[in-house]
């Protein structure tokens, strides 16, 4: 993720703090343009279109669908997801966290003997350091996984384009955002109808 990047993800879940960079593309009523999208009537289409797409090169974009399409994420070019790797580093810093406060609580502020054993023996420690590693691992799979999906979200632009309500009922969509950097009006087009689609339209966000 880049600087722009991030400072784009910032803008969608704190717009009161943080601005948009500015636009690359803009409407002719002056409003940023979030991306162009295009219609597919079949699941072997949108399929296909999903390969061509991912072959050009782009990396911001996203299929709709009305249902699950079986290994879309080969044909997006979908790469292994990082929350495995956040989920595993929130749990070795809960365990840490644990460890650590129980030691240092028991060794230097309130020195307790349990069962005998020495101050800094580690065997009473594990329910904790468990309980906190667990803690830890569940909200990072909760909010990462959330993060990780630009959630929660409460208006997108594709909200303002009328057909995109199709999706939830028999079409399937493409839409390549603005900010990708192979976005171009004229080249994106032109790959949506050599892939087949069909009511191409430039989505504007008036955020």
């Amino acid at each position: 993720m880049n600087h722009k990047d991030l400072i784009s993800f910032a803008a969608d879940y704190f717009p009161m703090l943080v601005r948009k960079p500015a636009p690359k593309y803009v409407s002719e009523s002056g409003n940023r343009i979030h991306g162009m999208v295009a219609e597919f009537h079949e699941t072997p289409k949108v399929f296909h279109a999903a390969e061509m797409v991912r072959d050009a090169g782009y990396s911001k974009w996203d299929v709709h669908s009305p249902f699950p399409i079986h290994d879309i994420e080969t044909a997006m070019g979908f790469k292994p997801t990082k929350l495995p790797m956040m989920a595993g580093a929130a749990a070795i810093t809960g365990v840490s966290i644990g460890a650590l406060l129980q030691w240092g609580t028991t060794t230097f502020l309130y020195p307790t003997v349990v069962q005998g054993k020495p101050f800094d023996a580690w065997e009473p420690f594990v329910p904790v350091m468990f309980e906190l590693g667990i803690l830890l691992t569940a909200f990072m799979c909760i909010f990462g996984m959330l993060a990780l999906n630009g959630l929660p979200r409460f208006h997108h632009p594709l909200f303002s384009h009328e057909r995109f309500y199709k999706v939830s009922d028999d079409r399937f969509m493409i839409c390549i955002e603005s900010h990708d950097p192979k976005f171009d009006p004229s080249a994106t087009r032109a790959l949506l109808e050599k892939a087949g689609g069909t009511d191409i339209a430039l989505i504007e966000d008036d955020d």
